[in-house]
């Protein structure tokens, strides 16, 4: 009976040991598989292309002087009219062209303690502003508004608070080719650092896309913008 036991209990023993052992290769192989998981390699992927603005936004600004008010808006609604038939003569449609309130100083309620030197009480500033989507046509008319000046319009500078801005409003139609382009860049380099250090590119463990930026080519030609997306992608590595 004893006999039968030990044996039994043997058997079991055996069994038990097996059991451990095998639990412990699995576990060691896991171990192994896991600890590669967590070599990766953080790749980053650039797209870029220049593209036209398709929005121009130009605001022609004039002053005028007078000391008398009355006489100061008669000039500048005959100075904005003959802007505006300007505009309309080179092609520039009625719905893209907007006018603003014009601002008056009366320089003389200003007190600067030097009033009887003052040659015009009311100085005057308006702006005919174009909206268009044909930046080519009003980057043509730009070229001809000296024929303004021949009217007797003296047409402001290009400041800050009145220069030329061009759009562009287009990005999503580009999006998606340029995200697969940036990815498909970041993926090369992935490749070739995999081959360098003798390993095998795996799955994405974890992909950011960056901000688009649109910015312009450059000073001069700022109706061509530049379009550009950076993506960062983690791949993991194996041997």
């Amino acid at each position: 009976m004893n006999a039968k036991r030990t044996r039994e209990a043997f058997i079991l023993g055996a069994f038990i040991c097996l059991g451990l052992v095998a639990f412990g290769y699995i576990l060691s192989n896991t171990a192994i598989k896991v600890k590669g998981m967590d070599r990766t390699v953080t790749v980053k992927g650039l797209a870029e292309r220049e593209v036209p603005a398709n929005i121009a936004i130009w605001p022609i600004s004039f002053s005028e002087a007078y000391n008398d008010l009355t006489q100061l808006y008669v000039e500048l609604e005959k100075k904005s009219g003959l802007i505006i038939r300007f505009l309309k003569e080179n092609g520039i449609k009625d719905d893209e062209i907007t006018m603003s309130q014009p601002s008056i100083v009366d320089r003389q309620a200003q007190d600067y303690g030097n009033a009887g030197k003052i040659q015009f009480r009311y100085i005057a500033s308006a702006t005919v502003t174009v909206y268009s989507t044909n930046v080519a046509l009003v980057r043509e008319t730009m070229k001809k508004v000296v024929a303004l000046g021949k009217e007797g319009i003296a047409i402001s500078g290009q400041g800050f608070q009145n220069r030329t801005e061009y759009l562009f409003t287009g990005l999503n139609e580009i999006k998606p080719a340029m995200i697969e382009e940036a990815t498909k860049n970041a993926r090369e380099v992935a490749v070739k650092f995999a081959m360098d250090s003798k390993s095998k590119l795996g799955k994405i463990k974890r992909a950011v896309q960056g901000q688009f930026s649109i910015k312009d080519r450059d000073s001069s030609t700022q109706y061509i913008k530049k379009v550009r997306v950076v993506s960062t992608i983690e791949y993991y590595l194996s041997d």
